[in-house]
């Protein structure tokens, strides 16, 4: 049994960056002109920068939710998820929400790799059957669907690799 639960953690940490079945976060963001960071081509709902931050944003509030136990959520949806202007408001503000989310990333991969932490666990400031493997599923889900759409964009800009 700790030889499965062992190969599990290990299986989501690698999900929380992998690039087997699809581009992974790091390429997606990585040689986005800068020129390019704010643009939406027709049919684009969000700008590379709208995606990123809310990546960021997203993935930091559920990090928060598994890790602080005084988390309370207090985002309201969309407003505290999604950066009302498409363009950053500078190269520094689109290379900390990069060096956040990796951060983050780096966390949530050290939590699913900590024994001590019961995966199956209800968070203790959760609803329901939040558990901390629901949390980790959510984050991975959630990015795998936006990369994918900063893909996309990047592709319809004329600036995929």
């Amino acid at each position: 049994m700790a030889e499965t639960l062992n190969f599990v953690r290990q299986q989501l940490v690698r999900a929380l960056d992998w690039e087997e079945a699809h581009a992974g976060f790091d390429k997606a963001v990585a040689g986005v002109p800068p020129d390019q960071r704010g643009a939406r081509p027709p049919g684009y709902e969000h700008s590379a920068w709208q995606l990123l931050e809310h990546l960021r944003l997203a993935q930091r509030d559920l990090l928060d939710f598994c890790v602080n136990a005084q988390y309370t959520h207090t985002h309201k949806w969309p407003d505290d998820y999604w950066p009302a202007n498409p363009a950053p408001p500078s190269e520094a503000a689109w290379d900390a929400s990069i060096a956040g989310y990796e951060s983050d990333r780096e966390q949530l991969q050290h939590m699913v790799s900590d024994n001590r932490v019961d995966l199956s666990a209800l968070v203790p400031t959760g609803k329901g059957q939040q558990t901390y493997l629901r949390a980790v599923m959510l984050v991975i889900d959630h990015n795998a669907y936006h990369v994918g759409q900063i893909v996309e964009l990047r592709r319809a800009l004329g600036i995929w690799p």
